[in-house]
């Protein structure tokens, strides 16, 4: 992957990851080019399938492609930046980051997007006008 096209998905992704929604300044070290569908599963570098997301997130979601919705145990894919509207499937309650959808629900869950720390640091990152 060369250098213009990272800049295209950090360009694109406002330098925010596209999963947590948490900005490049506020994380440690700097945002990493995820795969939403990975190479294992026949994903390659176009950028319709590269999204910008924390570490966190990334390590997370890993190779997956799918989770379960804790309302219904349903088995449900996991939430597409490229393909699907963040605020269709999240919506803030509070500093916690709840899903819509089971889509949300199920995506929010994998990826910790509700961690202790991550709750914390958006709080102090709304409490400052950055969120």
């Amino acid at each position: 992957m060369d250098a213009a096209l990272r800049q295209f998905v950090r360009t694109r992704a406002d330098n925010r990851c596209e999963y947590c929604r948490l900005p490049q300044h506020a994380v440690d070290g700097v945002l990493q080019i995820e795969h939403i569908m990975a190479r294992q599963h026949g994903g390659g570098d176009e950028p319709e399938n590269l999204a910008l997301a924390c570490d966190q997130c990334n390590l997370h979601k890993g190779p997956n492609l799918s989770a379960v919705d804790p309302d219904s145990s349903q088995v449900v894919q996991l939430f597409d930046p490229r393909r699907q509207i963040w605020i269709d499937h999240f919506y803030c309650r509070g500093a916690e980051i709840a899903g819509r959808t089971a889509v949300g629900r199920a995506t929010a869950r994998l990826l910790n997007m509700n961690s202790r720390f991550r709750v914390k640091l958006r709080a102090v990152l709304m409490a400052i006008g950055e969120w």
